[in-house]
């Protein structure tokens, strides 16, 4: 992905892509659909969004277990695709039989549309136990009761910590404890400037955004009918007091200023890497730059704090991954689904793909393998997963509408110290999201 994960390795290490075509086995006989059978070749085509050399081939090794399996099936992987290009390709009626996503934000859409083929026949079919994977990604891979996707490799978040930094300081579990020590970690330059941040929680920043740091206070987002609950929703306000307060005490105009000298999020100059930050929310891809680009930052991860008083629920985080599904039109169905079932459930090929690209491996059984290959900082993002306090933002027809509205209102408005009576503010949101939603058909 950027597994899941790919989502942000694909933007930070495009690589331009074409097609290529791994010969990947099977064999034997007809899933719950009814075929293919034994020696009835076919091939099916395959698409996703890895395009960096090390993705594709992690992808074709992963792949590599199919083919001894099911001989007959020539598996024709196609790089480099969007979900732009996977929706226009299913609305001109010429699809591939496999398409993989690395966001669940337009799942909502994909399963209401039915451009995404209903898999629940299939999974019943196969005796498939859903169960096998964690809460979270049962619910990003559905909408309204159809579940239109699989999971494919995983994204966890979490606090990384510079231990060099941190002077001998334990990690937060709580938010008052992340901002006692925030502000005790903060070096300023002589005229006020942030010359080291302890803890930027601006929503600007990277890998804060509303929805990684909102999820930690227990926001719920939407109704269980489906609507904007951002005034009525106390996790929401704990959040953006929490967030406003601190902003404050750094001075928003010296926030802008830290802001504005940061470095590429996926480069070496990214202010964590560089010893410009003591802690950090970020996903567990980050160990991975970690080790090629500042292997010799001493530094530790844990889970994101929780508010005070919330102590059952920490050890949990933020969750999101890679999907992958059958399109409306799939020329070879029976196949396909046999690629999909094979691919996010078996161990060994999850654990190939997550040493590969430095992802969360999907199934419970994968979390423990004994083959995963990864940095001891990694464990964390593991554990993460399978918390069962861990948590996602949930699907609409209008995929995250609701989650980028959100964020404008705190980056533009809330920050800056524009909004407001925020009871108001947060009700108007609510307004603005719910149109929005209607107009999707939600």
């Amino acid at each position: 992905m950027r597994t899941s994960t790919t989502r942000r390795l694909a933007a930070a290490l495009a690589a331009a892509g074409l097609g290529l075509t791994a010969c990947t086995a099977g064999g034997s006989g007809g899933g719950p659909s009814g075929g293919p059978k034994a020696g009835e070749k076919q091939t099916i085509e395959v698409w996703h969004g890895w395009s960096a050399p090390h993705e594709v081939k992690a992808f074709q090794d992963a792949v590599a277990g199919f083919h001894r399996l099911h001989p007959n099936i020539t598996v024709k992987l196609v790089k480099d695709q969007t979900d732009d290009r996977i929706t226009n390709a299913i609305r001109g009626g010429n699809p591939p039989d496999v398409v993989s996503s690395f966001t669940t934000d337009s799942v909502g859409q994909w399963c209401q549309s039915g451009s995404w083929q209903d898999l629940s026949g299939d999974i019943s079919g196969s005796k498939l136990d859903m169960n096998q994977f964690p809460k979270p990604v049962q619910q990003y891979t559905r909408y309204k009761g159809r579940r239109c996707a699989m999971p494919l490799l995983a994204d966890a978040y979490g606090l990384y910590y510079n231990k060099a930094l941190m002077k001998g300081e334990q990690p937060p579990r709580t938010f008052s404890e992340l901002t006692a020590l925030a502000k005790k970690l903060t070096v300023r330059n002589p005229d006020g400037t942030i010359k080291v941040a302890g803890f930027m929680p601006s929503a600007q920043y990277y890998e804060h955004q509303v929805q990684h740091l909102a999820t930690q206070f227990g926001a719920k987002w939407l109704t269980p009918d489906g609507r904007a609950d951002f005034a009525a929703d106390p996790a929401v306000k704990a959040y953006l007091q929490w967030d406003k307060s601190l902003i404050d005490w750094y001075g928003y105009d010296n926030v802008k200023k830290f802001l504005h000298s940061m470095g590429q999020e996926f480069e070496s100059s990214n202010p964590f890497e560089k010893g410009k930050v003591a802690m950090a929310v970020d996903g567990e891809w980050r160990t991975k730059f970690m080790q090629e680009e500042a292997p010799k930052v001493d530094y530790g991860t844990a889970p994101a704090p929780v508010p005070d008083g919330q102590d059952a629920r920490y050890g949990g985080g933020f969750v999101t991954g890679t999907v992958i599904g059958i399109p409306r039109g799939a020329k070879h169905r029976a196949a396909a689904w046999e690629f999909i079932r094979y691919l996010t459930t078996d161990t060994g090929a999850l654990v190939t793909f997550a040493n590969a690209l430095g992802n969360v491996p999907t199934t419970i059984a994968s979390l423990s393998s004994p083959d995963l290959r990864l940095p001891p900082q990694f464990k964390t993002f593991l554990d993460v997963f399978k918390n069962p306090a861990s948590a996602t933002t949930p699907p609409t027809p209008n995929g995250n509408d609701y989650v980028v509205k959100f964020q404008q209102f705190v980056q533009d408005q809330w920050e800056p110290g524009k909004a407001g009576d925020l009871g108001k503010a947060l009700a108007g949101l609510d307004g603005k999201v719910d149109a929005s939603l209607k107009l999707a058909g939600g």
